[in-house]
């Protein structure tokens, strides 16, 4: 068995805030050179973008030096370069700091604004967006929140103590409660714990349940009451992919905004920020793994749909 090595640190600098691309030539696989096995693994980048960046001596190995397209092929080797960067329709909303220390920094994320880089989101991105102007780049997201949801999300200061945040949200040892506006409905019968079992299948944009054991569970309750409206108190006890609305789709009361559940009606297009999912993650909850310190954060933001409907429908805000 072949012993595991920690990744050596990139060479190159980021840029806005997004680290280089970084890859490691597979064992498993034999090329005759370095070009070879890139122009089939970026197919994708298109016609001779590949072959330009290699001519261009964009592309570096561990220590910064340029490898050339002819260079032999050698398993294990790490190779480097920036993406590029396609021009991305800016988020227009405040991304607001509720707590921060040496180890942490929790943002009040806004709705549209992706929390890591991903796909087509990669600047504007929170993580990218934080790195930028609190001028800490190895900052490290311990979680995400979808793209379309709003609220609190953890940051972590320091490489080294990335795990330790992580493994409380694989643990199970944050209280996660969530804020949802989505019909009244008086024939539902709340509070009441929903469980299923949840398949997310990789190029499908939506979850669906399925027969068999219980993975995803979660406390759904009803706040308050406003007309054909309810304000739910969501708290998951699980952390499934679009758990929550899958759930609350299944009850037949979707939270209002949201593109996939219960019908699919295809992506928000980037720079439509009209009807934002009304999903707000509420409160995070957790002992420091780090400090010992007990932590009872809240989000400040507020679900427009709520307050007036008939402003959340037709105005442009997250």
């Amino acid at each position: 068995m072949r012993r595991k090595t920690a990744a050596p640190p990139s060479p190159l600098p980021q840029r806005q805030g997004v680290d280089p691309v970084r890859i490691r030539l597979p064992f498993s696989e034999e090329w005759d050179t370095v070009g070879a096995y890139l122009v089939a693994r970026l197919s994708g980048a298109g016609p001779g973008v590949v072959e330009e960046m290699l001519d261009s001596g964009l592309v570096v190995d561990a220590g910064g030096q340029p490898v050339a397209a002819r260079t032999p092929y050698s398993p294990g080797r790490y190779l480097f370069f920036h993406r590029d960067l396609p021009p991305e329709v800016p988020v227009p909303f405040p991304l607001d700091i509720v707590h921060r220390d040496a180890h942490l920094v929790v943002a009040d994320k806004p709705h549209f604004l992706a929390t890591t880089p991903r796909g087509s989101h990669v600047v504007e991105t929170a993580l990218a967006r934080l790195r930028r102007e609190l001028e800490i780049p190895e900052l490290g997201s311990a979680h995400r929140l979808d793209r379309l949801t709003a609220g609190l999300v953890l940051f972590v200061v320091r490489p080294g103590e990335r795990g330790a945040y992580q493994t409380l949200f694989s643990d199970r040892r944050v209280r996660k409660e969530y804020e949802a506006i989505a019909p009244y409905d008086p024939t539902l019968a709340v509070p009441r714990t929903v469980r299923s079992r949840i398949l997310k299948e990789r190029g499908v944009p939506a979850a669906r349940e399925i027969e068999g054991e219980p993975n995803a569970e979660t406390l759904v309750e009803l706040v308050e009451r406003r007309g054909d409206l309810g304000r739910y108190r969501l708290t998951p006890h699980t952390g499934q992919t679009h758990q929550l609305r899958v759930h609350m789709s299944a009850l037949g009361v979707p939270i209002l905004g949201d593109p996939l559940y219960p019908v699919v009606t295809g992506p928000v297009p980037d720079g439509d920020f009209r009807r934002p999912l009304q999903l707000l993650a509420r409160r995070l909850e957790f002992t420091d793994p780090v400090t010992g310190v007990e932590h009872r954060l809240r989000s400040g933001r507020t679900l427009r749909a709520w307050d007036s409907y008939q402003d959340w429908a037709g105005r442009r805000d997250g």
